[in-house]
């Protein structure tokens, strides 16, 4: 990323948010001062002359053209949430989740309206001095830690996939027929070790644009993540061998019965509502969220204005809409019923061993891993901004900083035991605030009474538009929270059940367990589940 210096008068309009050295105030374009100091991270970019000019910092500031902003913003979009998709079709059915994908994809087209609008009026293009604006340091306070909520949640899944790809990556280079227990087939030592020698130098660097270079990378690597599940769609026969058994054998209450299998396992369903279903709408949600690289980008589109960046926005919802849905048809109708929260370890059960597999793993790790520098930067300057602002760049902060949010990350990554626990509540949180209810709040605050009254049709829409984000964050919670107690309490009965191989069907990572009286009734329990409630031997069939 290229950066330059754009020199302006101290009362023009601040077109990318930062704020002024020193104590000294800015009078924006309608009238109000901002007391913000400049970031840490920007001071070699905003140096103090003793002039009556202001050298402003910006990247690429009026010169990025329409295409690149595209893809800029659809780079932003994409994230490792695609790799869940397939598995939310799974629990929703194909009609229901491309009615929600799409809701989705137009609800935050309409916030990032807000987003502009709200810009437009105060002249700021930084999601956190926007919630200064609207409520002052306690929004400025809210908006950073939602932001730094998110972000952790986005690295947690980034280093989840190397946890789980890279030992089977290893494996089949080295030709190992399972795991044979050496320190380079642990996954939490393998991100300890990615942490340390790949992201943590990355994350040191003083300067953000240096790490913009990924970027392309990881859409390129996503698109050809798509074109393999595409092909492999016609190549992969259901339903595969190992998670299709003849029959299970279960007991309840000291009584015994033989289960079938069902005989759908490869019929897609159009419509379906289940447990698991909690997950589907923050999956989505997560994998929309784009709304902190708005404003910057909005900053370095040439020719910009609020409906050239709207059309900037449209234009790469649509793309990503489209590859998403691709991404989830063509992964739900190869696997169907098998497909696990992480699609690339289901390709696994198929062919370890497969060259294109392989490589489609190996550009999704580099991807991922090489993002994660990128979305550390944001948290940092978030925690710099609302603890050590009237503070100078201090080089043992900005490495404390970063080592303490990689420790925090990698520790989320070794405890939580799936990716759908990470796209789940996070996205049931995060997501919905920076999608639904900022926007919304801030625009209700920001954009004055006398140009729109507080019961205007514009006004009252950002309401209910918040009011749709914290209905949608308390249903998600509530869903996964009984979910999660559902779960343990089949766990429980489980462990009851005598040690037998013949309880229980095994299946991925975990076990299948059947209810009395209805056999299409199931849930599936993680061995991790097993091993927090109990420490015994489990009979492998």
């Amino acid at each position: 990323m290229e950066l330059q210096k754009m020199g302006g008068e101290m009362g023009t309009e601040r077109l990318n948010g930062s704020v002024p050295d020193s104590g000294k105030t800015a009078v924006l374009e309608d009238g109000y001062e901002d007391e913000e100091r400049v970031l840490p991270e920007q001071e070699e970019f905003l140096p103090h002359i003793a002039s009556k000019k202001l050298n402003q910092f910006t990247d690429f500031e009026g010169k990025t053209s329409f295409g690149m902003s595209v893809f800029n913003l659809s780079n932003a979009i994409m994230g490792s949430g695609i790799l869940g998709l397939a598995y939310a079709m799974r629990n929703t059915g194909i009609i229901l989740f491309v009615v929600l994908l799409l809701c989705i994809a137009l609800l935050s087209s309409y916030s990032i309206h807000l987003l502009l609008k709200c810009a437009g009026v105060v002249g700021i293009r930084a999601y956190e001095q926007l919630g200064f604006r609207a409520f002052g340091h306690g929004g400025k306070v809210v908006a950073a830690v939602i932001i730094s909520i998110h972000n952790i949640g986005a690295m947690s899944s980034y280093l989840f996939i190397v946890k789980s790809e890279l030992p089977l990556v290893i494996q089949t280079f080295l030709g190992l027929p399972g795991n044979n227990g050496a320190w380079y087939m642990n996954g939490n030592i393998l991100i300890i070790v990615v942490s340390v020698c790949v992201i943590l130098p990355l994350a040191l660097m003083k300067h953000l644009g240096y790490l913009g270079y990924t970027s392309g990378l990881s859409l390129t690597c996503m698109v050809f993540f798509l074109i393999s599940v595409i092909y492999k769609k016609f190549q992969i026969i259901c339903p595969l061998n190992e998670t299709h058994s003849e029959k299970t054998t279960i007991y309840y209450n000291g009584n015994n019965g033989t289960v079938e299998p069902e005989t759908d396992v490869c019929t897609a369903e159009v419509f379906t509502v289940n447990s698991q279903t909690a997950y589907a709408i923050p999956i989505l949600a997560f994998a929309f969220v784009c709304h902190p690289e708005v404003l910057p980008i909005y900053t370095e589109l040439c020719r910009a204005s609020k409906r050239r960046m709207q059309n900037v926005a449209n234009v790469s919802i649509l793309a990503m809409f489209s590859m998403y849905l691709l991404t989830a048809i063509f992964g739900y109708l190869t696997f169907y019923e098998n497909v696990e929260a992480e699609m690339l370890h289901t390709y696994i059960r198929v062919d370890s061993r497969d060259k294109l597999i392989l490589s489609v793993r190996l550009a999704v790790l580099l991807a991922v891993t090489l993002t994660v520098p990128v979305v550390l930067f944001p948290i940092r300057r978030a925690i710099q901004q609302l603890l050590f602002h009237k503070k100078d760049f201090s080089w043992p902060r900005h490495v404390t900083i970063a080592i303490g949010l990689i420790v925090t990350v990698n520790l989320l990554v070794i405890f939580v035991p799936t990716i759908k626990d990470i796209f789940g509540v996070i996205g049931a949180t995060s997501a919905p605030s920076l999608i639904f209810i900022l926007p919304s709040v801030f625009y209700i605050r920001i954009v004055p009474n006398e140009k729109e009254p507080l019961l205007s049709r514009s006004k009252i829409q950002a309401a209910c538009f918040a009011a749709l984000g914290f209905i949608f964050m308390v249903m998600s919670l509530s869903f996964i929270i009984a979910d999660w107690a559902m779960v343990t309490t089949v766990a429980q009965l489980f462990l009851a059940l005598p040690p037998d191989n013949r309880n229980w069907s095994k299946q991925g990572c975990g076990v299948l367990c059947f209810v009395k009286d209805n056999p299409r009734r199931s849930y599936f329990i993680r061995f991790y589940d097993l091993k927090v409630l109990a420490s015994k031997t489990y009979y492998a069939p």
